[in-house]
């Protein structure tokens, strides 16, 4: 199954609903649609404000311009996110999908509802680097946005709750779901492992689990996973103040692994051998270094190989090539 589609029995594709569903192998997610119901139109408009490089304060950035569709929504050989006026940020830009089942948002969960989560970029100096209400005065003088206010709230009143309601509408579906991983755990289609893979997928539930769970290959946790710290990144600190969460980041998932590089929450690595030699030979002291990783993790090359040939079952090209949330 796939976890967002249009209603086939429709006629006219412009005309299919909108829908969200649940993986047959997710648990519910965190954030359901309730109080923000999908529609078409208002999909619609979430997909344009996300698109909408007027919206920054120089009109040169937007959301998509560091979430990238073919690149799972990372930002592809960025190390990190690059904003207006060619700012550059401090940190790499995370990929977007399956956020209604986080909790928190951001490397270092500083965000606790996806409603609010683009504030962040618009309002950051090196993002966006602008405001709402610069950007509600943009909209309501901008053709075609009253009318699509309109269309999906029924009326042409622009204000900050559509605004992030209806980007919520467009992120909320951004669903994958649909790996070979995914399709042999739900034994689809006689689909099944390569002996590599299988090889990979074992060693990985020995040695990677502990942080990367199944389904989402993340336990949405902050640990400190060895890194030098040479970007002076607090971290987890920042927002807790807390001292020994100096340095701690979420666990990324490792779905679309595959093409999310740049790896880490500054991007220092470009490879996922590099990854992996880290975990093997380059993990860093720390008084809260993970207690997981405290003799790292040793791998020989032909396990390397088998948890990379694992690795790329996660990637789901299905969800980086859907239309549905291409730039129209």
């Amino acid at each position: 199954m796939y976890a967002c589609s249009k209603n086939e029995d429709e006629i006219m594709p412009e005309e299919k609903a909108i829908t969200f569903s649940v993986p047959s192998n997710f648990p519910a997610p965190v954030y359901n649609f309730e109080q923000n119901k999908l529609s078409n139109a208002g999909f619609a408009l979430g997909k344009k404000l996300f698109y909408g490089a007027r919206l920054s304060a120089d009109k040169s950035v937007s959301c998509g311009s560091c979430h990238q569709q073919f690149a799972a929504f990372a930002n592809l050989d960025h190390k990190v996110s690059h904003g207006v006026n060619n700012c550059q940020g401090k940190r790499n830009a995370p990929p977007l999908f399956n956020l209604v089942w986080q909790k928190a948002f951001f490397w270092d969960g500083g965000v606790k509802n996806i409603e609010t989560s683009p504030l962040n970029a618009i309002t950051d100096a090196c993002e966006m680097g602008t405001n709402i209400e610069t950007i509600i005065t943009t909209l309501k003088n901008t053709t075609p946005y009253p009318e699509m206010f309109k269309k999906a709230y029924g009326s042409t009143e622009i204000n900050s709750q559509f605004i992030l309601k209806s980007i919520t509408q467009f992120l909320g579906v951004l669903v994958s779901g649909n790996s070979k991983y995914d399709k042999v755990m739900r034994k689809e289609g006689g689909i099944s492992f390569t002996s590599d893979e299988l090889a990979g997928y074992t060693l990985f539930k020995q040695k990677c689990t502990s942080c990367h769970a199944e389904p989402f290959f993340t336990d949405f946790s902050y640990r400190n996973n060895g890194l030098d710290l040479v970007t002076i990144d607090e971290g987890r600190s920042h927002i807790t103040g807390v001292q020994t969460d100096f340095g701690k980041f979420r666990v990324p998932s490792l779905r679309n692994i595959e093409y999310t590089s740049p790896y880490m929450h500054d991007g220092r690595f470009y490879s996922l051998d590099e990854v992996l030699e880290h975990y093997n030979s380059g993990v860093k002291a720390a008084e809260n270094l993970d207690a997981e990783l405290k003799s790292g993790i040793q791998l020989n090359s032909l396990e390397k190989s088998q948890i990379k040939a694992f690795l790329k079952t996660l990637t789901d090209n299905e969800f980086i090539k859907n239309t549905l949330y291409s730039e129209s």
